[in-house]
């Protein structure tokens, strides 16, 4: 069997997460041959998250520090000592769809990583506002001009690792660009990646993401990586 670790970072994502766990594709998962474990990565939530949790066969863990950057850090570390073979990561607050992954899965016979493609996918009319829209393409046209390597969805938070990439990727982000930065990690390893259309979701609660000042901080995360193949201290 293939020792799959699903990683949730979360915060304050209660009802979020109850959607999820409900709909993680275990049975499928096990009949492709998948022995599935769910990391959920808590940023110190304070809504009740923790007893969600505990309603479900999973492994819950409070981050170091606070940002989801470093949640998916400490995640992948954990993933890592867990002996994952197969990693696949996603936002638990609804806007992802969990039985999708058994196509990114899929998309692993190939490549490195795999990508969830909202941008060319079916986005729900109340899932993004226009703004986030135009934003989301624009972050996305940059990454592929910076980096000369054609990138669909640079904002992506569904994403399917193999053990090997998820050991040499060089990430020290924080917060909301640690996605941006994976993305430059994954061109700088020269790791093989693949897009696969998804689809997404109005978020279930408040939207975390502050448009404009995590906007400019993943594009100053893409110009930084860019210069500096490894990240700085």
């Amino acid at each position: 069997m293939n020792r799959l670790v699903v990683l949730l970072p979360v915060l304050n994502e209660a009802l979020g997460l109850e959607w999820v766990l409900d709909r993680l594709p275990i049975k499928e998962l096990h009949d492709r041959g998948y022995e599935t474990a769910v990391l959920v990565m808590d940023g110190h939530s304070t809504d009740g998250t923790d007893k969600v949790a505990e309603q479900f066969d999973v492994i819950f863990m409070e981050q170091d520090e606070t940002g989801k950057g470093t949640a998916i850090r400490h995640g992948f570390r954990e993933t890592m000592a867990m002996g994952a073979d197969t990693v696949v990561m996603l936002d638990a607050d609804g806007t992802y769809h969990p039985s999708e992954m058994l196509n990114l899965l899929k998309g692993l016979d190939n490549a490195d990583v795999v990508i969830g493609d909202r941008l060319n996918g079916a986005i729900s009319s109340d899932a993004m506002t226009r703004f986030n829209f135009v934003g989301n393409h624009l972050l996305t046209w940059f990454a592929t001009a910076l980096y000369g390597v054609t990138t669909n969805d640079v904002c992506s938070g569904y994403w399917a690792f193999s053990r090997e990439a998820i050991d040499r990727l060089m990430l020290n982000s924080v917060s909301f660009e640690i996605e941006a930065e994976m993305f430059a990690s994954m061109i700088h390893q020269g790791l093989s990646f693949q897009y696969k259309p998804i689809s997404y979701s109005a978020r279930i609660g408040e939207a975390k993401l502050g448009s404009t000042a995590d906007g400019w901080k993943i594009l100053r995360k893409l110009i930084t990586r860019r210069i500096f193949p490894e990240p700085l201290l």
